[in-house]
């Protein structure tokens, strides 16, 4: 599992925070990764290929989409402001990406409360017109929920690390997350905006025990579709945390647009902060 939590955040690193663009499905001939850092308290220097790529890596961010070419990227995660990656903390690990895939990789805790990370692949199978698709996964250190619409269970039995998909007419949805077999809300009930032609994913990270329960919502957009999103709302940069269980879902959607980023932005931005850490170290 450490080499999966490496791969997931040193491919992160690749990705600087900057500007505003909606997540696309992956071309045929290249890759699509976006990042979630979702484990607490926990601050990283990643490395690709020996050169610093991400200083500071703190929880709470999401980071991407960036458009790789299909292929295997060496990362290496050291303590935060480290020499150099000579003494990495975990790795060097490789991580391969296939060409036409969409992936997001989320470092996040075990059900236990334990660090670890897992990489989805999301799904950008067309649905029908008028529809979206909801996603929701689990990977916060909190037992099995179930999500609730309308007070009634429509996702059941939900465990971290797993995913759950709903393809449902384009629209506003009620919604509430409660412990397996219960209807006692511990997140919601909020609304969540289903995108026409778009993947909307909803994560749950953060731990229960510690009161630190937040969300981030990711949008992507499905290739040939009728219509598509045009973005999301605009809003603060990076992930958005909200360390309440009650907080609006709605919020969650109207701020995670700037953690969504042009492939030209991306790779100036990137390249400017290679430059100024190899210049200040």
């Amino acid at each position: 599992m450490k080499k999966i939590l490496a791969a997931a955040l040193g491919a992160g690193a690749l990705v600087a925070l900057a500007g505003t663009a909606p997540a696309t499905a992956a071309p045929t001939d290249a890759a699509m990764l976006s990042v979630l850092h979702g484990v607490p308290d926990l601050t990283v220097d990643v490395y690709v290929n020996d050169e610093l790529t991400l200083d500071d890596f703190t929880p709470g961010e999401l980071a991407g989409p960036l458009e790789l070419p299909a292929g295997t990227y060496s990362v290496a995660i050291t303590a935060a402001d480290a020499a150099d990656a000579s003494s990495p903390a975990i790795g060097p690990v490789d991580l391969t990406l296939e060409a036409g895939q969409n992936y997001t990789a989320a470092a996040h805790l075990t059900e236990a409360g334990e660090p670890t990370a897992t990489l989805f692949t999301t799904d950008t199978a067309q649905t029908a017109a008028g529809q979206g698709r909801l996603t929701v996964r689990h990977v916060a250190a909190a037992p099995a929920v179930d999500v609730l619409a309308a007070g009634a269970p429509v996702i059941t039995a939900l465990a971290n690390p797993a995913e759950a998909k709903l393809d449902l007419p384009a629209g506003t949805v009620s919604a509430s997350v409660a412990a397996t077999g219960t209807t006692d809300p511990v997140i919601g009930p909020a609304d969540v905006e289903v995108a026409e032609g778009a993947n909307t994913i909803v994560y749950a990270w953060g731990s229960l025990d510690d009161a630190n329960l937040a969300l981030a919502v990711q949008t992507v957009t499905i290739a040939g579709m009728h219509s598509a999103p045009d973005g999301v709302p605009a809003g603060s940069a990076g992930l958005v945390a909200t360390n309440a269980p009650g907080a609006g879902i709605a919020g969650w959607v109207a701020a995670v647009g700037g953690a969504l980023l042009a492939a030209v932005a991306l790779v100036t931005a990137v390249s400017r902060r290679r430059d100024a850490a190899r210049s200040g170290r």
